[in-house]
């Protein structure tokens, strides 16, 4: 076990042994972690406990935050099996030993649940790790919990409030606690941003990876569809759903990506991967990476208010600086011309997928009208704040060979890609398109649920197409992120553009944890 003395020193309270300096593990980036544990200053043991003493002050007591919805009981014996291996082999990769945190949506075979935070799902163990989490322990990760999540990611009420599910209770944005999180990765971002993990997987149908990474101040990469395996991922909808990396920076992000991916026979959509992922993305850091590149302004989604207005003309402003030519009005022709198709397509999808996963994982419920009726039989636990208004017109739905379902995603493809980014990309000769990912965080309401705020997420989500969030800057203390998306595949591209801009235009902050927004700030 840690020793009182050890941990002080990882808080930055006392000095650490071998003679070091004091320093801080808050905010400490993953090379950073590994450099100390090659001087044998750390242990990844003594990792595992520092933050697991932060998410007992910071997410159980304290502020509250209720980010981590389970811990994984074995992640110091993990953690201490690592730090033997080291000891006789070396590092595995750039991951070894690192705690990392899954949202609760991604299957794993241990002694923690998976539940998309349905009560329906507790009890209900999974018979194997998700691709995604195989791969993480074979680089020598150590998954240190489960993350609380908007419960289903958030496709349950037509009014809910991201960051709540009946098994985690309501994540608090830990910048301002009455703001939002944002879903459906809120615990994902909330733990990231408290420094309660070295980082974090998210999962993406819509937005829930970029618009919580936006709103908490990190990083968030939702991939090209069929980059990163979904097989053992709680589904929503397979031509849109794909889990991410998290992290406080571009370089950690890219690493955790690099280990995310990988060829999985299981999911499809991998098939049209093969030659175009890469192990290693650090590859692509480049501080001179913005210069030479085209990027496009799509003003359309300048729509927020002056003051995230203010922060991206900013954020553009610096990317010029660095050498990139600044395309401005480069608008998508279709936009948002695909919200009734994508409804309609995530609907279908919806039902299918979640029937065919629950079938083969068993359990309690092994269908969506399972769990409709399970909602229904426990209403008090499950709807105390809004229904399951989608779930229900999910239910309605027929097969994925009906001409209607046949004929939305179609749609959806042909305006977000043809029509819509791959246009944009050719006409102005585009490297990357850049807008707000979000606006600042909004005041939860369990009342009325989520105030919907205009954002760019929709377009690469539904397109399947790459988008990447950086931290920009800050309206009244609350972070807002500016994106970077472009054409499938083209994650070398938006990474090396985001770091760059990232060392020109540092804009992350420790979260404060205020009971309310600063609004002198």
């Amino acid at each position: 076990m840690i020793r009182r003395r050890e941990f002080l020193a990882m808080s930055g309270a006392a000095p650490l042994d071998h003679g070091s300096p004091r320093q801080r593990l808050n905010e400490a980036s993953i090379n950073e972690l590994q450099e100390r544990m090659e001087r044998h200053e750390l242990s990844a043991e003594t990792l595992v406990h520092f933050y697991l003493h932060r998410i007992e002050e910071l997410n159980h007591r304290g502020p509250a935050l209720h980010a981590i919805i389970e811990t994984n009981p074995d992640a110091p014996a993990i953690a201490r099996a690592l730090d033997a291996e080291r000891q006789r082999k070396g590092p595995r990769s750039p991951l070894h030993g690192i705690p990392i945190l899954l949202k609760d949506n991604i299957d794993t075979a241990d002694r923690m649940q998976t539940t998309a935070g349905s009560l329906a799902l507790v009890d209900a163990p999974v018979a194997r790790d998700a691709f995604l989490v195989q791969r993480l322990r074979a680089a020598g990760a150590v998954i240190l919990g489960k993350t609380n999540l908007s419960e289903w990611a958030n496709f349950r009420g037509s009014h809910s409030t991201s960051g709540w599910s009946a098994r985690g209770g309501l994540v608090k944005n830990p910048y301002a606690l009455d703001r939002n999180p944002c879903g459906s990765s809120s615990g994902s971002a909330v733990a990231v941003a408290a420094n309660l993990c070295a980082a974090a997987v998210g999962t993406e149908t819509d937005g829930s990876i970029v618009c919580p990474s936006s709103m908490n101040g990190i990083v968030g990469i939702k991939p090209t569809l069929g980059l990163v395996s979904r097989s053992g991922i709680i589904p929503i909808a397979h031509s849109q759903d794909t889990a991410g990396p998290m992290a406080r920076s571009v370089r950690d992000a890219a690493i955790l990506l690099g280990a995310l991916v990988g060829g999985d026979p299981s999911d499809p959509a991998m098939q049209s991967a093969t030659g175009k992922g890469y192990s290693d993305y650090t590859r692509f850091l480049d501080l001179n990476g913005l210069r030479g590149a085209r990027i496009g302004v799509a003003r359309q989604y300048f729509n927020i208010g002056g003051a995230v207005t203010h922060v991206m003309e900013e954020a553009i402003a610096s990317m010029q600086k660095s050498g990139a030519t600044i395309v401005d009005h480069t608008d998508l022709p279709t936009y948002e011309d695909w919200r009734t198709s994508e409804m309609l397509v995530l609907e279908y999808e919806f039902k299918a997928d979640l029937n065919q996963y629950l079938a083969a994982r068993g359990g309690r419920v092994k269908s969506l009208a399972d769990c409709i009726a399970f909602n229904r039989a426990h209403r008090a636990e499950e709807m105390p704040y809004f229904e399951q208004e989608l779930m229900e017109m999910s239910q309605e739905k027929g097969r994925l060979d009906e001409k209607s379902y046949k004929n939305a995603l179609a749609e959806c493809r042909r305006l977000t890609r043809k029509e819509g980014i791959d246009a944009v990309l050719a006409k102005y000769k585009l490297d990357a398109i850049v807008a707000p990912t979000a606006g600042p965080a909004f005041v939860t309401d369990l009342v009325t649920g989520d105030r919907v705020d205009s954002g760019c997420a929709s377009p690469a989500a539904v397109a399947g197409y790459p988008h990447v969030t950086v931290p920009a800057g800050h309206v009244f203390g609350l972070p807002v992120g500016i994106s970077l998306f472009g054409a499938a595949w083209s994650e070398p591209k938006l990474i090396r553009y985001a770091y760059a801009f990232e060392q020109i235009h540092p804009a992350r902050r420790n979260p404060q944890y205020l009971p309310t927004a600063n609004l002198r700030a």
